[in-house]
């Protein structure tokens, strides 16, 4: 096999940022991450055109360009059904640069597993012009928490060599707002809505993370595109890990979180100044590490603001700011902070 380095990929001045990407056959060298903005927005190509029909506000797509800056070569793209799929790949058009293929709610994890095995079967037998060839699901959290949570953990039993990248938008948007496992406790949706007998939904939001670090796999990591060095450094450590990889991004919902547009990267960036939504990192080698804005707050507890911070933006919690509801922000916090605590003390990095 003739060995070719990597085609000219990066932005040309005067030319669309926006194509295909293309690679040649036998190419060898990684793209390098980038760090630098500016640098990122004149000489990177997502992998998401323009035109997609995500709402304005919509963190989704910010977290599939973040995480396609991170990609290292020739990628194949799984999406389960939901808000990206749907809105990126209206019949005839997509907003895909990169080979892409859609399945239900229930099997992303198993559609990528496919996918990788064909490919160390075509290792095997030297049918693949490529050094490598990564695979990376985007699935929100009803094909995640839910639906295709059958999936995903026989996936991350068998090893299959994937990224799993959950856009957690925290219930079902793309069919009208109906809770999910990853709702939150007391938030409003249209399947647990805000009354005189009900607070909203009230259970608890399932640890997803959790959960798959009690896979062992090699690699599990939550995110947010608010902080985005830190998202495409673990995207770009879980395709290079061999074996399944998880990232949890928190993707916030304009829709159905009612709050302003504008507002997405704000309310992100509250969810980790508030513990709500800490930021770490597993491997099994190392154990929990914090990582960014969440490692500077246990250095620093004076940073650690209160959950009201980041309640206070959402119409979906609108409800738990009335005096008479009190008692349950207090609930909240209580909930928040212990666990806040148990991270600290798993965490080997975390001040002692």
């Amino acid at each position: 096999m003739v060995v070719k380095t990597l085609p000219e990929f990066p932005v040309k001045k005067g030319e669309p940022a926006y194509k295909l990407w293309l690679f040649e056959p036998g190419q060898k060298v990684e793209m390098p991450l980038v760090f630098n903005l500016r640098q990122l927005a004149e000489t990177r190509r997502p992998a998401l055109l323009p035109g997609h029909r995500l709402c304005a506000g919509c963190a989704a797509p910010i977290v599939v360009k973040l995480a396609s800056f991170a990609f290292r070569g020739p990628t194949i793209v799984v999406t389960a059904t939901g808000c990206l799929e749907v809105s990126t790949t209206i019949f005839p058009y997509t907003s895909w640069a990169v080979p892409w293929i859609h399945n239900a709610f229930e099997n992303a994890a198993a559609t990528a597993s496919g996918i990788a095995a064909a490919i160390e079967a075509m290792k095997k037998t030297g049918r693949l012009p490529y050094e490598h060839v990564d695979v990376v699901v985007f699935a929100g959290d009803g094909g995640t928490f839910d639906i295709g949570f059958q999936a995903l953990s026989g996936a991350a039993e068998r090893g299959h060599d994937f990224l799993y990248i959950l856009y957690d938008n925290e219930a079902y948007m793309n069919t009208g707002i109906q809770r999910s496992g990853g709702t939150p406790k007391y938030a409003w949706t249209t399947t647990s809505p805000v009354g005189s007998v009900l607070p909203g939904k009230m259970e608890n939001k399932k640890p997803i993370a959790e959960i798959m670090v009690a896979h062992r796999i090699p690699y599990v990591a939550t995110a947010t595109p608010a902080h985005w060095m830190d998202f495409m450094k673990k995207v770009r450590k879980g395709i290079e890990v061999k074996g399944p990889a998880f990232i949890h991004a928190l993707s916030s919902c304009d829709r159905g979180w009612r709050h302003d547009p504008a507002l997405t990267l704000e309310v992100t960036r509250r969810a980790v100044d508030t513990c709500y939504f800490p930021l770490w990192e597993w491997t099994p080698e190392t154990g929990y590490l914090l990582t960014d804005r969440s490692l500077a707050i246990a250095r620093n507890p004076k940073l650690k603001q209160p959950i009201e911070k980041y309640l206070e933006l959402q119409g979906r919690f609108r409800h738990l700011l009335k005096p008479e509801n009190r008692h349950l922000v207090k609930e909240l916090q209580e909930l928040v902070d212990a666990a806040w605590e148990e991270l600290l003390r798993k965490a080997s990095n975390a001040p002692r």
